[in-house]
């Protein structure tokens, strides 16, 4: 049976009360919520043996969310991964974002939407929805945007991110969720066998702008079209010692699986399928610096792996990608299913 769970104490912002928000699967898997970036802080998930473990990386205090840029579980934007100079032309107006990630834009700019308090709209036994505003201005952005965030289990105990915005005038958008998953509950992900429904990729340049190309996986370390632990597919090529942080093109129509993770030693496993036309997979390759984690754990390298389904990076400077364009008679939608299994 479903059940609602509170726990007043996670943290306080700005002398505001931020709880976490509990919501309960009919399989008894468990997901835990903060309105905090709107973030999932923690996701139950049982091995062969049912022994379940929380499968995300995060922190066990709010404070530690403010004090440590990872974007652990986030909801981010306004726009989400990477913006080339944080520069771009909308019907022929010049925008300046926020730079944050030395003369780029990441992930929305300094204050983006993890960095919000965002409002708790609803809280049942089974789904958190949360809302919240990004005025005319903000980081740069045209347009005033009204977006929410809702993660909720159905009645087949398979897990939802659902994120939407409306503006009220042209901009750009591309919200992403930023979790960060160990199937193993805690170690490494290497072992992690992963397929990507994706032959193509889009190659970058040292500081992770693309290229502009769109190149196909076969001969590369980005080929993941048929199962391949992360540890082999990096062996592929000397280059990729600090692991993934790319975008692959998906295949497929909207809702399409996207990618399936699998942990062989724990038996843990998921299915993501996505609206999105393409998906970030970041490999901690670069977290060189310690992070505390939850339980006494300390995260670093290849701890965690994203699965950010998106838009592709600086798409709006690169007309041959996917639009991320929103006008005010439109409506963003961005759907993410889990659907997992033991093996």
């Amino acid at each position: 049976m479903s059940e609602t769970t509170t726990t007043p104490a996670f943290g306080q912002l700005d002398g505001q009360p931020v709880p976490l928000l509990a919501i309960t699967a009919p399989s008894g898997q468990q997901a835990r919520l903060c309105a905090f970036g709107a973030r999932l802080v923690g996701l139950d998930a049982p091995d062969r043996h049912g022994h379940s473990a929380d499968i995300v990386l995060g922190h066990d205090r709010l404070s530690d969310y403010q004090a440590y840029p990872t974007y652990f579980g986030a909801t981010c934007g306004r726009y989400a991964n990477r913006v080339a100079g944080g520069r771009f032309t909308l019907d022929g107006a010049k925008v300046q974002l926020d730079l944050n990630e030395g003369v780029n834009h990441l992930h929305g700019g300094a204050l983006g939407f993890d960095k919000m308090l965002w409002t708790v709209d609803f809280h049942g036994p089974d789904r958190v929805s949360f809302s919240s505003v990004s005025p005319q201005g903000d980081m740069g952005y045209p347009g005033a945007l009204r977006m929410t965030t809702t993660f909720a289990w159905d009645a087949n105990s398979r897990f939802h991110i659902v994120m939407t915005a409306r503006t009220d005038a042209t901009t750009v958008v591309n919200i992403v969720n930023h979790a960060y998953f160990n199937l193993a509950g805690g170690g490494n992900v290497l072992d992690h066998e992963m397929t990507v429904c994706a032959d193509r990729f889009v190659p970058v340049r040292q500081d992770l702008i693309p290229t502009g190309e769109i190149c196909s996986v076969a001969g590369t370390a980005f080929d993941f079209l048929t199962p391949v632990s992360i540890r082999k597919a990096l062996a592929r090529d000397a280059a990729m010692q600090d692991g993934f942080d790319h975008n692959w093109c998906l295949n497929g129509p909207q809702g399409s699986p996207a990618v399936r993770l699998y942990h062989p030693g724990s038996g843990r496993g998921f299915t993501l399928s996505s609206t999105e036309p393409g998906v970030q997979i970041y490999t901690c390759g670069m977290m060189t610096t310690p992070v505390p984690g939850k339980a006494g754990q300390t995260y670093g390298r290849f701890s965690g792996l994203t699965l950010e389904t998106q838009k592709y990076p600086d798409s709006p400077n690169h007309p041959q990608f996917p639009s991320a364009r929103l006008d005010p008679a439109q409506t963003y939608h961005h759907a993410m299913e889990f659907s997992f299994f033991t093996a």
